[in-house]
């Protein structure tokens, strides 16, 4: 998970063009998490070469804070970049 989260963050959504940050409106009230991606060529695993389609994906971090502002303020001290 955390490694998933790192390359994430560290690698594929500086990738995205025209990137400035995810949005801070997306949590469910619970402190949970998602984001939804548009393409699975931000991860630089992926071979732009062999892919036939362009798919996208969603993903949920799911936390066990109890309201949005503390999910937020977890996955900031991780280092996910919200947008200001």
């Amino acid at each position: 998970m955390y490694e998933f989260f790192t390359r994430l963050v560290d690698i594929a959504l500086p990738r995205v063009r025209d990137f400035k940050g995810v949005p801070a409106r997306a949590f469910d009230g619970r402190g949970n998490y998602t984001l939804g991606l548009t393409e699975q060529v931000i991860f630089p695993e992926i071979q732009y070469d062999k892919v036939q389609r362009i798919h996208g994906m969603n993903v949920t971090f799911v936390t066990d804070a109890r309201s949005n502002e503390e999910g937020k303020r977890l996955l900031q001290l991780l280092g996910m970049p919200f947008r200001t």
